[in-house]
């Protein structure tokens, strides 16, 4: 099987001078979820950057479905739907405006917005939102935007970046719902979380980040094993690989 995003030897950062990520590798697959975790300033959101195609690498290579954003943006783009930490949207917009606007964008036609759109707004409670202006949003409801204009595109990787902030509790296990669904169906999840408890229960694998590092990476039991540590949960592997300062 082939990955959906495979990072190789990525040196990347702001500054050619100061890279704040080192030599990172990795592979993500068709229906695998996989949890992205570390420390503030481990280097999570630039790794997301990379992948989104923000920041351009200073060595190294990132590819979709084994394209490089230089080799096909149009295709490169299509490949993915990302959530952001903090929602970004047009203020006066309305929620439903802007979920044609993605569903335009992403070539998708009048029924089949229509049949994904319905059942999105009614798993989020959005229905009666849906003339509302973004600007008269609460942050929760900002952020039930940005995660249904992500699944509305149905793409084959899903990028989500600390997705819990601002969400309600039924708002948080809809969203895992849905992620569940997405995986079954055969999508990638990339998801990059403090919420470790989360993560252990819907992860198949881990990647663990430390000063631009990835020090460790596997499914739980593999992560055991290369700790020493038998039966020891997510957080227990994470203080490990980082705060112990054992790399992999």
């Amino acid at each position: 099987m082939k990955p959906v995003l495979h990072i190789d030897r990525l040196i990347g950062g702001y500054s050619m001078n100061k890279p704040v990520l080192h030599e990172i590798s990795m592979k993500i697959y068709p229906g695998e979820m996989v949890g992205l975790i570390g420390l503030n300033g481990a280097g999570k959101s630039t790794t997301i950057k990379h992948i989104l195609g923000l920041m351009k690498p200073h060595k190294g290579t990132v590819q979709l479905n084994g394209l490089s954003l230089q080799e096909d943006p149009q295709a490169y783009r299509s490949v993915y739907g990302y959530v952001p930490e903090s929602p970004i949207v047009y203020e006066e917009m309305t929620v439903k405006e802007h979920l044609e606007m993605t569903a335009l964008s992403r070539g998708m036609t009048q029924q089949t917005m229509n049949e994904r759109l319905g059942p999105l707004m009614e798993r989020f409670r959005m229905t009666k939102h849906e003339k509302q202006l973004s600007a008269h949003l609460s942050k929760g409801m900002k952020q039930k935007l940005m995660i249904m204009n992500a699944f509305l595109a149905e793409p084959e990787l899903y990028i989500i970046d600390e997705p819990f902030l601002g969400l309600d509790p039924l708002a948080i296990r809809s969203l895992l719902n849905l992620m569940v669904d997405a995986k079954e169906s055969g999508s990638a999840i990339l998801m990059s979380s403090h919420i470790l408890s989360t993560i252990e229960q819907y992860c198949n694998r881990f990647l663990i980040l430390h000063q631009g590092h990835l020090v460790a990476q596997g499914t739980l039991e593999e992560l055991r094993e290369k700790s020493g540590l038998k039966d020891a949960g997510l957080e227990r592997l994470f203080e490990y690989f980082v705060l112990d300062g054992i790399e992999q």
